[in-house]
């Protein structure tokens, strides 16, 4: 079993904390920032992930909170990434503010070529359908017959509570349609308490006025899409419920904050739904509105 035991650093200039570095500028390069991970709950479900771990780096008791974490990424012979450890103000001289978590770690991306397609996740989804949905099952295991399609949902924190409440409420997976965001990005993986390098996510070909034609790949799937709009013609519960009563799994679809859903999609889908509302409210931020739908969908 390879040795985790922190390496102490003490001068914030030292390169093997460069991943780290000026994390709030770095943040900003769409695309070509690496996966960053922050605090004792989500820097373990970094670890677990598909996604290969550079580095950790935290305060004495945080890197202890994870030693069992540490500990099973540390199984093999080899060292699969560095432990460092160090001391509040290096750590907020590193990244640029105080972090006050007092972990973070880094991680690469996958390759475009191992990132998974609509139809392979569809396939690992159908693999799993007949599983329950316990405190204890994985959510990478499909079980509920329910997934997200998000379209132009473009800001991060709305995709972080996403996926938290994608993940929490049971959903399989979520899939991206053109114009949506980066689920990776720092911000995300943190709002997101780390589902979403958990849940499995696919990108749907196309541009915004294209993408919506391979919607028909899940109704070929046994999915009934479920387009939540102010404007639709039934109310989500009657939406869910007919759909399971004809055997039907359900894809729950929400729009961008504002706009929502392009008229593309929504011809796309089999149903338009509506939330009732109250009090003159005509709709609810798209987290809230989808976590509403997701309960709906899965109960």
């Amino acid at each position: 079993m390879a040795d985790f035991s922190p390496i102490r650093i003490d001068d914030p200039r030292d390169p093997r904390l460069d991943d780290f570095r000026n994390l709030n500028a770095s943040d900003k390069k769409s695309g070509e920032q690496l996966i960053i991970a922050e605090g004792t709950l989500v820097v373990p479900r970094l670890l677990a992930s598909p996604y290969p771990t550079r580095a950790v780096v935290g305060f004495p008791g945080k890197l202890r909170a994870i030693e069992e974490s540490l500990s099973s990424s540390f199984s093999g012979d080899d060292a699969p990434f560095s432990v460092f450890e160090v001391s509040r103000e290096v750590l907020k001289e590193v990244a640029g503010f105080d972090m006050h978590r007092g972990l973070v770690a880094s991680a690469d991306r996958l390759p475009e070529s191992e990132e998974l397609s609509v139809e392979a996740l569809l396939d690992q989804l159908e693999a799993t359908e007949g599983t329950e949905v316990t405190e204890v099952t994985e959510c990478t295991e499909g079980a509920s017959g329910v997934i997200a399609v998000l379209e132009g949902v473009g800001d991060h924190e709305n995709i972080g509570s996403i996926f938290r409440n994608a993940a929490g409420l049971g959903v399989d997976a979520v899939l991206f349609g053109a114009a949506t965001a980066d689920p990776l990005y720092r911000r995300s993986v943190r709002v997101s308490m780390g589902h979403v390098l958990r849940l499995p996510w696919a990108r749907f070909p196309g541009t915004t006025t294209t993408w919506q034609r391979d919607l028909q790949l899940l109704q070929s799937r046994g999915y009934e899409v479920v387009a939540l709009t102010p404007s639709g013609n039934t109310t989500l519960r009657e939406a869910t419920e007919a759909a399971r009563e004809r055997g039907k799994k359900v894809a729950v679809m929400v729009g961008a904050e504002g706009p929502g859903l392009t008229e593309h999609a929504m011809r796309a889908a089999d149903v338009r739904a509506v939330i009732p509302m109250a009090r003159g409210t005509d709709s609810l931020n798209v987290a809230t509105a989808a976590a509403i739908a997701f309960y709906e969908a899965v109960r």
